[in-house]
């Protein structure tokens, strides 16, 4: 199949043709249609994540059509659609076993992480040497193999160059706001960055009942998409400019929900102290290993916190229907996040525009 490879940190995207073995017991191959092109297959190539481990098939935003599935397989059958998630729970950990799904530590979520199947080797190969799926999907290929527990079947009546999306961005963005931070209604939001995970969050928020959404972006277009999401507000900012005095000056006393959508400590910064005494921080953006966030400590003496999360807290099985049944009953728009579709073999493209940061999202069409 052809697939996009990382075989070195900080250079070209190489389209290799990779060999994929039939799926075990347990396992699904998946035609892919459709790829988002996410940040943080960005931060693969450029280094910036521990889950980088090259040679990388990159991609992990995909959906497409069940191919074959291996022995003991039972949720899904050859012919299904299906979007395919990301960190699907073992079921067997401490964590899993009592009901935390989405905090799961055992071995197979650890080893998806890092391109391994639970038993620690790998479906790919490139001239007879294991390939590595990104987060256990390499979705930026023709065909993925993954547990079954990372497919999830879907309604045919739903675009899958569109469906892709929820397999991180959508999937991201909107578990943020209704399972990290559990936005109520009535609520004042405010979204640091806006792009394919933060219009998300905008969106979700929407979709939650908060009465005030502050958008927070560096280019307008991007502002102009969460409008006709849902934003209330929107503040254009220069790169460096600290955004918190922006949004004090439209919500007086700070916001009860901030959303740091980047990845940058100053940006989470920047969203904590736009939040009111009681107010909530979420960082979902990913920071380099080893980054820092300066707090005044004395701030969160008046209630005031900051929590993280990991795409969101999906779980796939739960949320991913969850999305789709949004989408299909047109509360969730996706079609308003793709800027563009492209060709496999123009994928290197998909990635300059990501870092220009002047477009939503990119979706590769098989």
């Amino acid at each position: 199949m052809r697939a996009a490879v990382v075989h070195e940190f900080h250079a070209p995207i190489a389209i290799e043709d990779v060999s994929l073995e039939d799926p075990r017991a347990g396992e699904v191959v998946v035609r892919i249609a459709a790829s988002g092109v996410c940040r943080s297959d960005l931060h693969v190539i450029n280094g910036r994540t521990p889950v980088a481990n090259l040679p990388m098939v990159l991609g992990h935003e995909g959906a497409g059509v069940v191919e074959a599935v291996g022995p003991g397989v039972r949720s899904l059958a050859p012919g299904d659609p299906v979007v395919i998630g990301l960190y699907a729970a073992c079921g067997e950990c401490p964590e899993c076993r009592s009901g935390r799904i989405e905090r799961c530590a055992g071995t197979a979520r650890n080893n998806n992480m890092i391109g391994l199947m639970p038993d620690g080797s790998t479906r790919h190969s490139l001239r007879g040497r294991p390939v590595h799926p990104m987060v256990g999907a390499g979705t930026l290929a023709e065909y993925a193999l993954v547990r079954e527990p990372q497919a999830v079947k879907i309604p045919a009546e739903i675009p899958l160059d569109l469906a892709c999306l929820a397999g991180c961005g959508v999937t991201t963005g909107v578990g943020a706001v209704f399972n990290a931070a559990r936005v109520a209604p009535g609520s004042s939001v405010a979204v640091l960055g806006c792009g394919g995970v933060g219009l998300n969050v905008v969106q979700a928020a929407r979709v939650a009942g908060a009465a005030r959404i502050v958008a927070v972006d560096a280019q307008a277009a991007k502002l102009d998409l969460a409008h006709d999401l849902g934003a209330t507000d929107l503040v254009l900012v220069e790169p460096d400019e600290p955004a918190s005095a922006r949004i004090l000056a439209i919500a007086p006393g700070g916001v009860d929900f901030a959303f740091e959508v980047v990845g940058s400590p100053a940006l989470v910064r920047e969203a904590f102290l736009a939040t009111r005494a009681g107010g909530t921080t979420v960082m979902v953006g990913s920071p380099r290993p080893g980054d820092e966030i300066a707090l005044d400590a004395r701030h969160l003496l008046i209630d005031r916190r900051v929590v993280g999360t990991v795409g969101g807290g999906n779980v796939p099985q739960r949320d991913i229907p969850r999305i789709m049944e949004l989408v299909r009953t047109g509360r969730l728009d996706l079609a308003k996040l793709v800027s563009q579709r492209l060709p496999l073999e123009r994928v290197q493209e998909a990635f300059s525009a990501l870092e220009e940061g002047k477009l939503a999202r990119t979706v590769v069409v098989f």
